[in-house]
């Protein structure tokens, strides 16, 4: 009861200081240690009130070691809640996932990777800790050591895979080949980073699917993250046209385009003939953008209007098929052919120049 008490006010001036002062840390330390504590505090008091009852010694010796036990995963589950302390107040001051400031983005990562592994580096520990308490588990010990080879080569070899997804969490979040809310390409599909695990990544794609990743691909394997460095990113619009078209007005056009939206950041814009085929030429719009989704619109916009345009202002210039049609020859048995360059023959009782 001593020990609910004192949880109880404890947290209710936590709380209370938290609605005044709004301050992160405060706010998430109320949130994420009141379970924990819920239990330690009743644990503690139990503890030392347990020597103090007439009881036998059997008795409490095997009391205390239960007691003990729980402690340590009472203490082990505070320390972990602790951690998300930690990533609650990184979080509050960088504000990653709607920001687009890439340091900011790392920052988060490295203390989401970290905590997730930190957290399994503490279970794995407090397990340990439970498990010395017990005499046997020294004989154990001594066993396994005994026979270290075979016993390290099975444990080992069981143990990889954990150990591979730990070692990839640690490298990921020291060199951070990506980070949370990166735009990639894997193995074809585009999407932003979501969550990273300790042994997986989740994928988020564009049409709400999401994809399950090993977290050890992004270290064996090569893929695309167009928001490593900086988020800015360049559009690329192609319009095949006739050879007839006016370049320089559709240029101009261009310009004007993106200057009546806020899709374009106003750093980069060209128009250029890419490539000129037997019917048709490329012309090809290069814009900037500040990030991939606004790039993506800022094309579908460009491509939209510049096609508005020709068909308004020169429909000549659309892409058609030519064809050359020569007057029709008789031959002396009365029979009519006719001569055909390009993919149309001359129309038979007629004669075209």
């Amino acid at each position: 009861m001593a020990g609910l008490i004192a949880h109880y006010i404890l947290f209710s001036i936590g709380e209370r200081f938290a609605r005044r002062k709004r301050h992160a840390a405060i706010v998430s330390f109320v949130k994420w240690a009141r379970r924990p504590v819920r239990f330690i505090f009743p644990l503690i008091a139990v503890s030392i009130a347990l020597p103090l009852l007439p009881l036998s010694s059997k008795f409490v010796r095997i009391t205390e070691h239960i007691l003990g036990l729980v402690l340590i995963a009472c203490f082990a589950w505070f320390l972990t809640e602790m951690l998300k302390v930690v990533e609650d107040v990184v979080d509050a001051k960088y504000n990653a996932r709607v920001s687009t400031d890439v340091n900011a983005r790392r920052v988060t990562t490295q203390v989401s990777v970290l905590r997730r592994v930190m957290a399994v580096l503490i279970a794995i520990l407090a397990i340990a800790a439970m498990l010395v308490t017990f005499p046997s588990i020294w004989n154990i010990g001594a066993g396994l050591f005994a026979s270290a080879g075979v016993a390290g080569l099975v444990i080992g070899m069981a143990a990889k895979p954990t150990l591979s997804s730990l070692l990839a969490g640690i490298q990921i979040a020291l060199t951070q080949p990506i980070s949370l809310e990166d735009v990639v390409i894997v193995n074809g599909e585009w999407g932003r980073i979501e969550e990273i695990g300790v042994t997986f990544v989740v994928v988020r794609i564009w049409d709400l699917r999401r994809m399950v990743v090993p977290l050890t691909y992004f270290i064996e394997n090569p893929f695309q993250n167009w928001t490593y460095q900086t988020a800015d990113i360049l559009g690329t619009v192609f319009l095949y046209t006739d050879f007839t078209v006016p370049v320089d007005e559709v240029r101009e056009e261009l310009h004007r385009l993106l200057k009546t939206t806020d899709l374009w950041d106003g750093k980069v814009w060209v128009l250029q003939v890419t490539d000129c085929k037997n019917d048709v030429i490329e012309l090809r719009a290069l814009m900037s953008s500040s990030d991939s989704g606004r790039s993506f619109d800022c094309r579908c916009y460009v491509r939209e209007n510049l096609i508005k345009f020709l068909q308004e202002k020169y429909p000549h210039a659309l892409p058609k098929t030519r064809a050359e049609l020569r007057p029709i020859e008789l031959h002396a048995n009365g029979n009519a052919s006719a001569e055909m360059i390009g993919s149309s023959p001359a129309i038979a009782g007629k004669s075209y120049s």
